[in-house]
């Protein structure tokens, strides 16, 4: 992984084999990222993405193998338990043009993936919702608006 902080933002380049969630995630150790906002394009050949069913509260994986467009990653990174917490989505275009997506578990690299990591100041943690079983932000205050 190579990266350069320009202002609030990483430039961020993956290499051939990195994993994405792996290098974000070290990334945000490494520069104790709290809070950003995270996009990128790229290109894969491994890439495991889900869809979260709120009725069974339960994640369905779909696990995907062949040469990919990463046509967009989406998501943010926040705190959870003092643990980084990253929330991706991602889309990916497959060969015959097609485009598959969704929560983002696993993507590997098969060209170079770059991203852009924005800070954002302050810090936004994670909860429980006990009405979804998702882990959504926390806000200080907790009031409803």
């Amino acid at each position: 992984m190579f990266y350069e902080k320009m202002g609030d933002t990483y430039a961020v380049r993956l290499k051939r084999g990195e994993e994405i969630m792996e290098s974000l995630k070290r990334l945000c150790e490494r520069e104790a990222i709290e809070t950003a906002e995270v996009s990128g394009i790229g290109a894969a050949d491994l890439a495991e993405v889900g869809l979260y069913s709120v009725s069974e509260r339960a994640y369905h994986k779909t696990r995907i193998e062949e040469e990919m467009e990463i046509t967009s990653i989406l998501g943010n990174v926040t705190r959870k338990d003092g643990e980084v917490y990253l929330h991706l989505h991602i889309n990916l275009g497959l060969p015959d043009t097609t485009v598959r997506g969704g929560h983002l578990n696993l993507c590997r690299i098969s060209g170079t993936c770059e991203m852009f990591v924005r800070v954002l100041p302050g810090k936004i943690g994670r909860e429980l919702d006990e009405e979804t079983g998702l882990n959504v932000f926390a806000f200080s205050d907790g009031e409803d608006k």
